[in-house]
């Protein structure tokens, strides 16, 4: 096979080369693929590929691998980003906050941000009283929660989760 690999960047303690980089796309696309279809693609054995696949797991690039589900077909068909403020930042309200939202099925993100909200919460429910009733009320009573202020999508324009790897490439050195 062709080895259309160098040595390009570092991440983590880790040099990536092009192989690691086109492996790491091929993956975001389709975690589920054969490791001798992703060596087809990136041009590399199927071993080989096994091989990367285990040092970049190991050094911590590749966290775990999912199955990303569709909220609608599942009847999960409202989705809302919610703002979160609390009435005091001195004090254990954000401890308590994150330890309640992690018990919420519903919030899919949780932020901790910086600006007129302490907190963005991406949150799907089956419909709007649901929403209302289980998500929003809920959030209400958790100590420390001084305002939620909340959004509903009306039209997903673009949603993934593969991270871009481009600034990971480096240029070719010319001459």
């Amino acid at each position: 096979m062709h080895n259309y690999c160098m040595n390009n960047s570092k991440s983590a303690d880790l040099t990536l080369d092009t192989c690691d980089i086109s492996l790491l796309a091929a993956l975001q696309r389709d975690a589920h693929a054969t490791h001798q279809t992703i060596g087809e693609q990136v041009h590399l054995s199927a071993s080989q590929v096994s091989r990367r696949v285990q040092r970049l797991e190991s050094a911590g690039l590749i966290s775990r691998y999912v199955t990303l589900l569709n909220p609608a077909a599942l009847g999960l068909g409202v989705r809302a980003l919610s703002y979160v403020t609390l009435t005091r930042h001195g004090g254990d309200e954000g401890l308590a906050f994150e330890r309640e939202i992690a018990g919420f099925a519903e919030v899919l993100e949780c932020y901790a941000v910086a600006g007129e909200s302490d907190y963005i919460l991406h949150i799907v429910a089956a419909d709007l009283p649901t929403l209302s009733e289980s998500v929003l009320r809920r959030l209400t009573r958790i100590a420390g929660v001084g305002s939620i202020r909340s959004n509903i999508v009306l039209n997903c324009i673009k949603s993934t989760t593969e991270l871009p790897l481009a600034h990971l490439q480096v240029p070719r050195r010319q001459g």
